[in-house]
């Protein structure tokens, strides 16, 4: 069992419920799911690229990624409605808390100039945005082996009502928000 998951149970729930004055430990927000999100460009013309993405998703997760297709068709981008253009994984469980308990602790502190992540990026619903700009970040990743510096999407979503909920809860996992 992941650390974090051991830490939610005891310290985080006690602690919301105290904040926020709960009246059952039901109500207090938990971290639903998070979704990691790979928008690759290049794929339209090159779809090894696209393999390539899908291979550095799986090995930075721990789980199969899954392409996606465009929606809509863009004659400026030369997309064509159904194309492959990135990939996405959900995470859940104790693979969820295992990313989080890594992205937290060794990925975000070996970003260059890192002073926190936006503590604003919230969507009114609870549920946290975070861009990477480079795949490099993740310890699992070996700089020789990649082809191309890729960034990402990486969506915290909780079952918190209001954004301050959320930065509570995500707080209480030391997520490391800048000063304001």
């Amino acid at each position: 069992m992941s650390r974090l998951k051991d830490m939610y149970n005891s310290e985080i729930v006690d602690a919301m419920m105290k904040k926020f004055e709960y009246k059952n430990i039901m109500q207090v927000p938990k971290i639903d799911k998070i979704v990691v999100n790979m928008g690759v460009g290049e794929a339209k013309d090159n779809a090894k690229a696209l393999e390539s993405a899908i291979n550095d998703m799986q090995i930075i997760t721990g789980q199969k990624a899954v392409s996606t297709k465009a929606k809509k068709s863009v004659a400026n981008f030369k997309i064509r409605e159904g194309m492959q253009i990135g990939c996405k994984t959900t995470l859940r469980g104790e693979k969820m808390y295992n990313f989080l308990d890594r992205l937290i602790n060794l990925a975000l502190p070996r970003v260059r100039d890192f002073r926190g992540v936006n503590p604003n990026a919230f969507d009114g619903r609870g549920n946290y945005a975070l861009g990477i700009r480079e795949q490099l970040i993740f310890p699992e990743i070996e700089y020789d082996k990649i082809d191309k510096v890729r960034g990402m999407d990486i969506i915290i979503v909780t079952t918190a009502h209001t954004d301050e909920e959320a930065r509570e809860l995500l707080t209480m996992f030391n997520m490391p928000f800048a000063k304001q």
